[in-house]
């Protein structure tokens, strides 16, 4: 088959040297595994959580070529970091025929691959998220001491080695120029136009323009004020800019500014592409409304219904959100985590892949053979010629053999898969989230849950066991859903669940179902 590698670093702190291990164990894999490599693809600096990288579209546009048939990464995480990203990517590329291998982390193409690969990617995940949360740390601490946070500095000041802001004499009368023209009544086109005459650029680098200019003019820095997410800190910077003509420019800008649009806040709706309505089946999507006294609520709709073909009601976002949460959390009970790990951990054990570890032994033992052979030779033969060619092959197969037990040393090292505790920690960490995170929120659902059917007396839940991907059809929703008692429409409010709600557990192939009774 012909494959591709793809490999990639995320910090510009990072070297090419990354780069040249990825490729070089990448290469390697190809040539034990008959996979033939016509193309290589690498993006250096850049995050694993997006797909805003100009080589990995490259490779992904390549895929309607025909030119490859496997794509080999160090890392699942050097693919992406990101679980719901990966999961379309993959699915794009799989329709299409073609796999992601990788080299340190290996998935059976068996039931147990699924939930293999699941775990892995939403590890990788959860370690991008806890990565950026200890870099956020160290921000925080910085901005309590009004040290500089990294970013872009603003024009007119410098960071000394000690993370100290300090007023830059070349570029602090740039600044001063500015507010002194505006102050004097001169417009913005006119500031922007003679700073860009002069040759002067922003702090990034590039001309001046309206944006960058009202930017600067607002920039309470100037006046020695330090801003670290929302909280100020007088006196906390140098100052550039009096009070008075900071005030006097700020007076200025209120009589010039036009009121702008309100932006609506953008809400997430978790469910989307997993909930579905119980009676026509068709997708459940977010739909908001505004009171009377102007507050907005916020609900899933059927498509359906906004097609005029079903009469499904609305349901709350909040309230059906929470009910499935707490559904999933209920599956991080302390024995299902134990039991999830372990259970995990020797799957991984049990189907890797130790083909190219026979393969190399057996080299060793023939080589053995050989060099033993050799050897008795040389003792056994008094021809000069003959005895320095038994020397020259002894060395090549001395060499040969160093060269086997060093790859065997790899192939027998421990195995970076899913250990027990690797899972465990995971997972209990997953438990330990707060429900007001919505990225933890999120990273519950994606992990857990296949699909939601919503019904005017019930929800069924389908979660993913880890076999192959579960088809929900009429069959297998009317096994699950068999008719108990009257059916009570206590949903269409968003009312709570009654006392006594009843729930139901059924297991079938590729999953299993918890069915709620509202």
């Amino acid at each position: 088959m012909n494959a591709v590698i793809y490999a990639r670093y995320s910090s510009s702190a990072q070297r090419d040297v990354s780069i040249d291990i990825q490729l070089q164990d990448c290469r390697k894999y190809c040539e034990l595994h008959g996979l033939t490599v016509v193309k290589e693809y690498v993006d250096r600096a850049l995050t694993g959580t997006d797909d805003n990288r100009p080589n990995f579209q490259r490779m992904i546009e390549d895929s309607s070529t025909g030119l490859y048939e496997r794509i080999v990464v160090y890392q699942f995480s050097r693919f992406f970091r990101n679980k719901e990203k990966s999961v379309i990517y993959k699915g794009m590329l799989k329709h299409k025929g073609i796999r992601v291998l990788s080299v340190n982390q290996y998935v059976d193409d068996g039931p147990t691959g699924v939930i293999v690969e699941s775990i892995f990617e939403a590890m990788d995940e959860f370690y991008s998220l806890e990565l950026s949360q200890k870099i956020k740390k160290g921000m925080d601490k910085n901005g309590e001491k009004c040290l500089c946070t990294g970013g872009n500095i603003a024009l007119g000041f410098k960071v000394n080695k000690d993370k100290q802001f300090e007023i830059d004499p070349n570029t602090a009368p740039i600044v001063e120029t500015v507010f002194e023209m505006y102050a004097n009544g001169k417009t913005v086109t006119e500031i922007t136009s003679h700073l860009n005459s002069m040759g002067y650029k922003t702090s990034r680098g590039v001309a001046f323009n309206k944006n960058s200019l009202h930017t600067m003019l607002k920039n309470k820095r100037y006046i020695g004020v330090y801003t670290y997410k929302g909280k100020e800190i007088p006196g906390g910077m140098p100052r550039i800019i009096s009070d008075e003509l900071f005030n006097k420019v700020a007076e200025i800008m209120a009589k010039n500014k036009k009121a702008p649009a309100r932006a609506r806040a953008k809400v997430e709706y978790l469910l989307t592409t997993k909930l579905f309505c119980g009676r026509c089946k068709e997708m459940m999507t977010g739909f908001s409304a505004t009171g009377k006294q102007g507050k907005i609520y916020n609900y899933y709709i059927c498509n359906g219904r906004k097609a005029k073909r079903c009469e499904k009601d609305m349901v709350k976002k909040d309230y059906i959100e929470n009910l499935v949460l707490a559904q999933c959390r209920k599956l991080l009970s302390a024995p299902n985590i134990e039991k999830i790990s372990k259970e995990v951990s020797a799957m991984c054990e049990a189907e890797r892949d130790t083909s190219n570890l026979r393969y190399l032994q057996k080299r060793l033992a023939e080589n053995e053979r050989k060099r033993d052979n050799a050897l008795n030779a040389v003792l056994e033969t008094d021809i000069p010629r003959l005895r320095e060619s038994l020397y020259e092959k002894i060395s090549q197969l001395e060499a040969e053999q160093k060269y086997l037990e060093f790859e065997i040393s790899k192939e027998t090292m421990p195995f970076p898969s899913l250990t027990a505790p690797k899972i465990k920690f995971f997972l209990m960490a997953l438990k330990k989230g707060s429900m007001t995170d919505e990225k933890y929120k999120k990273m519950l659902i994606k992990i857990f849950v296949n699909k939601i059917y919503l019904y005017d007396d019930r929800i069924t839940i389908t979660f993913h066991s880890g076999n192959d991907t579960v088809e929900i059809n009429d069959r297998l929703l009317s096994e699950l859903e068999e008719k108990d008692g009257e059916i009570r429409n206590l949903f269409l409010a968003g009312d709570g669940p009654p006392n006594g709600t009843q729930m139901n557990t059924y297991f079938f192939s590729g999953g299993f179902a918890v069915k709620v009774m509202l």
